[in-house]
């Protein structure tokens, strides 16, 4: 059983920069693939970015490409999602999410593990 828990959310104004962060307990999280999803009031979840285990893959949404970037250190059992230029649309719970076995995908229920959210608010 993995735990993921997000940190890192906020109030922050349109053009600025937020890093979250999503610690995972359990000694299996370097061979994960690792996944940010986030969820608007009355929208579907959808995909945000997802990395490799061995940090070889990123895979972004068109909606932030060039903007955010994942990252993760298997040291510390953390993946990160460096968010700059952030816009109001970018207003959601932002979830992490774990896969166990293959490649990233886009699909939330491909993945075996989530965390609970954090807040990511951008005002205009």
């Amino acid at each position: 059983q993995v735990q993921l828990v997000e940190s890192g959310g906020g109030l922050v104004q349109a053009g600025g920069s937020l890093r979250l962060s999503c610690a995972a307990s359990g000694r299996t999280f370097s061979s994960y693939t690792m996944c940010w999803f986030r969820q608007a009031p009355g929208k579907e979840r959808e995909f945000v970015a997802a990395i490799s285990w061995n940090v070889v893959r990123t895979l972004y949404a068109d909606s932030v490409k060039g903007r955010f970037t994942i990252s993760r250190d298997n040291a510390k059992n953390t993946v990160y999602l460096q968010m700059n230029s952030l816009k109001p649309e970018d207003t959601a719970v932002y979830y992490c999410a774990a896969k166990k076995i293959g490649i990233a995908t886009t699909i939330p229920p491909d993945y075996d593990y989530w965390g609970q959210g954090t807040q990511v608010t951008v005002s205009s």
